[in-house]
């Protein structure tokens, strides 16, 4: 993606720029394995331990079968305690992918958080809001590192399953930060532009301020639904140029196209009424800023949106150049961004998701690329995941597997960080002493 202007002194950030590792070159050799959603298929054979008794089957530990698991590489997950067990959505509540979905949404514990809002320029003058956890400034070494939360549309800081993610991350000595994307969880709106599907710039500058602020810090970013739709967006832009050394996407839609299409269907409408309310709660707050606007937008179909496809024909196409809301939708779909990320990536998606359909997963791409891995449940919802220890008001199924994921990823990274940095010693002692490899202890990188 070609690099927004240059923000404000407000928001001046280091362009330091890192190719973090791939995933090839992080997880152990394995098979790749991809089993079938349903809790009643067949599991794949499953590969022998090296050095087993002949004749002797002993199947290495792969994830349990009632997941799909997709990925050059899937044989990371082995070391994943939490995917060693069956997936057991919770009695009742799972029993409709609607009902967890909704249940999820409202009953789900909200856990408390001293947050710290700090405000960023953007280049057009729009504002970004980012919450901190309130005191990590203080008390984490200034190399913790950091993990950058994306809620989904309309999503905040003030978000259940954010929070918990949260959590969980400054649990285990990480900072984080929940990017709030504009006129979310009451983050200020400046400029008459929202957000959108496909516009990464905001998060780029995130990104670019986060590791400014942070150089000695790995960055991670997780997001959810939208959230996660611009982020993948953003790491398909990026390629190798990317700055974060990991992400984390779930219930992304992929495919904006087909999204929309389920999006209409039965009950599925509720959620559309919800969001679309949502957001014309928010224009409403700043409907001074779009009036007067000239060209295409039509303001009165987004102020009284009664479907998301409303909104973004009346308003969120038009602010970002698009033709029309199905050009919107066939342009901004992170689908096609997969086969261009160029660091470690696990998606993880629900076979019942009723706003992310499991048929626009782009499986063939996520398996031809060797930094990405997917994990798909057969059950979850959208956003619910009503299952593991601490179901039902806990934190999702997901989030041990979150976590479990970057701090391998982040493990690899440091442990790759100091092979680099005892080389560059051994190479600078040769230079200055004359000192041969064989008198030193170790051999020449490869």
């Amino acid at each position: 993606m070609a690099a927004p202007p240059t923000p404000s002194p407000l928001v001046a950030a280091s362009t330091r720029h890192f190719v973090a590792p791939r995933l090839r070159s992080l997880l152990p050799t394995a098979a790749a394995m991809s089993t079938s959603s349903s809790s009643s298929a067949v599991p794949a054979p499953r590969p022998v331990v090296p050095g087993a008794a002949a004749g002797e089957q002993q199947p290495a530990p792969l994830p349990h079968a009632t997941l799909e698991v997709a990925g050059a590489r899937c044989g990371l997950l082995a070391g994943f305690d939490s995917l060693r067990r069956p997936y057991r959505a919770f009695p009742v509540v799972a029993s409709n992918r609607h009902v967890e979905t909704i249940f999820a949404a409202f009953a789900r514990s909200l856990p408390a958080v001293a947050l710290r809002r700090e405000c960023l320029r953007a280049p057009d003058d729009g504002a970004i809001a980012l919450d901190w956890v309130s005191g990590d400034e203080r008390s984490l070494p200034r190399d913790a590192p950091v993990l950058i939360l994306l809620p989904g549309l309309t999503g905040g800081s003030d978000d259940t399953y954010v929070r918990h993610m949260l959590l969980r991350a400054r649990s285990k000595g990480w900072r984080v930060v929940v990017f709030n994307s504009r006129g979310c969880a009451g983050s200020p709106v400046t400029t008459a532009k929202f957000y959108s599907a496909s516009f990464t710039g905001d998060l780029w500058q995130v990104v670019e301020y986060v590791s400014g602020r942070y150089p000695q810090s790995n960055i991670y970013a997780v997001g959810w639904s939208l959230g996660a739709n611009i982020l993948v967006r953003y790491l398909g832009e990026e390629t190798d140029k990317c700055v974060l050394s990991g992400a984390v996407s779930l219930c992304n839609p992929f495919n904006l196209v087909i999204a929309d299409e389920d999006f209409h269907k039965g009950f599925n409408n509720v959620y559309d009424r919800a969001l679309a309310r949502a957001l014309r709660n928010i224009f409403k707050k700043h409907a001074l800023l779009f009036e007067g606007l000239e060209g295409e937008y039509n303001i009165p179909k987004a102020a009284n949106a009664r479907s998301v496809r409303d909104f973004d024909e009346g308003l969120t196409r038009v602010s970002f150049g698009f033709k029309s809301v199905d050009d919107y939708y066939s342009n901004s779909s992170s689908s096609d961004s997969i086969k261009n990320v160029s660091i470690p990536l696990l998606c993880i998606q629900a076979d019942n998701d009723p706003i992310a359909p499991s048929r626009g997963i782009p499986r063939e791409d996520i398996k031809a690329n060797p930094n990405c891995l997917l994990i798909v449940t057969p059950q979850g919802g959208h956003l619910g995941w009503v299952a593991g220890e601490d179901a039902p008001f806990g934190c999702p199924w997901t989030d041990p597997i979150i976590m479990e994921f970057l701090e391998y990823v982040h493990n690899e990274k440091k442990s790759s960080c100091n092979v680099v940095s005892c080389e560059g010693i051994v190479a600078a002692c040769r230079r200055r002493f004359g000192i041969p490899y064989r008198f030193m202890g170790v051999a020449p990188a490869v």
